[in-house]
């Protein structure tokens, strides 16, 4: 508000800026401008102050809808007066000389004016919506509604005054109705959650199912495994078996083969000496064949001395020793003369 400085017979007034003030001398507008300072005499002056800056109107009222249910409609329109002496001429926003306040109450006047508009707009709209959709697109509708109706409007724009935004914050119905909405929509979030939660438990016997085939299916396959391995086992054991079984064999046949080889060398051998010492037998018997027999029976028993290592008794009869003189005799007769010659 203006501050106004008294003294007699003049007085003194300070504005905002966010103030036009208009001052007024016998009728006629002699000084305009936001933020004045001057000096004025009281009694041929007056002086109306406009304010110029943003200014936010909260509302609050009630419409029925379309299926007649009682809503609430809350927001707030944002406003700023763009021509303060067309304002002036149409509201009083004269102030007391004395204090500076109003005389009357101009912004109130200008915020029912605003009001009144905003809540036209809006029941315009409920009147032919049901609850419904009110509660699901009534924010954005109504305050678009508001805003584009605000703004066409042609008394706002004759007042000089500029809507800047309107906001609407809340559209809510009866508490009762509120409340049975909440029971239908809890109920039906009730049911949501709980087919959520079979959809859930369905999926994780889904699961379950799917990772007890998954160990099923495993175990097959160990299973099938495990029998591969044993089958591979025996026969490698087989074929151990048989390994050793050629390698015994062989090593049989071998032996058996070296054996008959040694055989076969032993009898050859053995024939050989038994041939030699048979040839030599032969040719010993020719010698002997043509001996006289009493010549054998001395070299028999000149062998027979040689083999005996002890003599205990020996009888000599006439006959032998002389026929054995005789040939010893003979016999040292032939030495001589194979000697001489």
């Amino acid at each position: 508000m203006a501050q106004i400085t008294t003294l007699p017979m003049i007085h003194h007034l300070r504005s905002d800026p966010s103030q036009q003030i208009l001052h007024f001398r016998k009728g006629k507008l002699i000084r305009s401008g936001r933020g004045l300072a001057f000096w004025f005499r009281p009694l041929s002056s007056s002086v109306a102050e406009v304010p110029v800056d943003d200014r936010e109107l909260p509302f609050f009222f009630r419409g029925r809808s379309g299926d007649f249910q009682e809503v609430v409609v809350q927001g707030v329109v944002s406003f700023r007066i763009t021509h303060a002496e067309k304002i002036a001429e149409r509201i009083d926003f004269t102030i007391d000389l004395q204090s500076g306040n109003y005389r009357h109450k101009p912004l109130e006047k200008l915020s029912g004016l605003v009001t009144d508009l905003s809540q036209q707009l809006a029941t315009s709209y409920l009147v032919h919506t049901d609850l419904a959709t009110i509660l699901k697109d009534g924010v954005e509708s109504i305050c678009s509604r508001i805003e584009d109706g605000l703004h066409q409007d042609a008394g706002l724009e004759t007042l000089g005054l500029e809507i800047v935004s309107a906001r609407v914050s809340a559209v809510q119905p009866e508490s009762e109705v509120e409340r049975a909405l909440q029971v239908r929509v809890r109920e039906k979030i009730q049911q949501e959650a709980d087919e959520a939660t079979f959809q859930r438990r369905a999926l994780a016997v889904e699961k379950e199912r799917a990772i007890q085939e998954n160990e099923l299916q495993n175990q097959i396959e160990l299973a099938k495994r495990e029998e591969q391995l044993i089958a591979q086992r025996g026969e490698n054991d087989r074929q151990s078996v048989t390994n050793q079984n050629d390698a015994q064999r062989i090593d049989a046949e071998g032996a058996a083969a070296r054996a008959s080889i040694e055989s076969k060398a032993k009898a050859e051998g053995i024939r050989l000496v038994e041939e030699s010492r048979v040839n030599a037998e032969r040719e010993r018997m020719l010698i002997y064949r043509d001996f006289p027999a009493d010549r054998l029976i001395g070299l028999a028993a000149q062998q027979l001395a040689g083999k005996l290592q002890k003599i205990e008794h020996l009888n000599l009869s006439p006959d032998l020793l002389g026929s054995m003189l005789t040939n010893l005799v003979g016999a040292g007769t032939q030495r001589l003369e194979s000697t001489k010659e």
